[in-house]
């Protein structure tokens, strides 16, 4: 929610006249459609029934809306129960709006949980690779920005990504959550793939060396 919060406050201060589209947008234990930008006409599907849907959808990869037609895609903690993300990412790209951007926030770690199958976790070169798929199927998207959040109350590191339909649409957009956000690691922003913050073990990782490290002290000592 903290994520999704800071990408509506730096890319989209105002909803007034903007199109906004959740992807799996039921509202289990909270929902991103309370903190979108006021004014906003604000759309959620999800493939089930239940609070916070608006379109049920009959297929998990087919958008109901025409090309060119949203302003705003946002999806949070979906991805990973794609069995073929790939594919809703390219679906994705064709409604939106030449500068129409998608915010993308998905587990980079965390436990198996069906909902109902639960596939894959994301790292940080995972939001350039769905870059170079999409040129390959004819689109010209830009990764304006991702990183790894750390840790709140829980196991999750989320891995979050800014994306806009069409590159040359990027300067647009000046701002940068990672110019305000400090509590991330394994940034990288769009022209340099230096990754900022680098760390090799996610958060629960590394709670487990630390672990196995006072583990093997105490046994040394015995």
């Amino acid at each position: 929610m903290a994520n999704a919060s800071l990408f509506f406050q730096t890319y989209i201060p105002t909803g007034e006249g903007k199109v906004i589209l959740e992807i799996g947008s039921q509202d289990v234990n909270g929902s991103i459609r309370q903190v979108a930008p006021k004014g906003a006409k604000y759309t959620g599907v999800d493939f089930v029934e239940g609070k916070g849907v608006d379109v049920v959808l009959d297929d998990p990869y087919t958008l109901p809306f025409d090309d060119n037609s949203i302003d705003v895609c946002v999806s949070s903690s979906v991805f990973e129960h794609s069995e073929m993300f790939w594919i809703l990412f390219l679906e994705i790209l064709r409604i939106l709006k030449p500068d129409g951007l998608f915010y993308l926030n998905v587990p980079s770690n965390g436990n198996f949980h069906r909902y109902p199958v639960d596939c894959w976790r994301f790292y940080p070169d995972s939001g350039n690779a769905l870059v170079t798929w999409a040129k390959r199927n004819n689109y010209s998207p830009a990764m304006l920005e991702s990183f790894v959040s750390n840790q709140t109350s829980d196991v999750w590191n989320d891995f979050i990504a800014v994306f806009v339909k069409e590159e040359v649409n990027a300067i647009k957009y000046p701002n940068r959550i990672l110019q305000i956000k400090k509590d991330f690691y394994n940034g990288i922003a769009q022209n340099n793939q230096e990754i900022l913050n680098l760390n090799f073990f996610p958060e629960d990782q590394k709670k487990l060396i630390v672990i196995k490290q006072i583990i093997d002290k105490k046994i040394n000592v015995l």
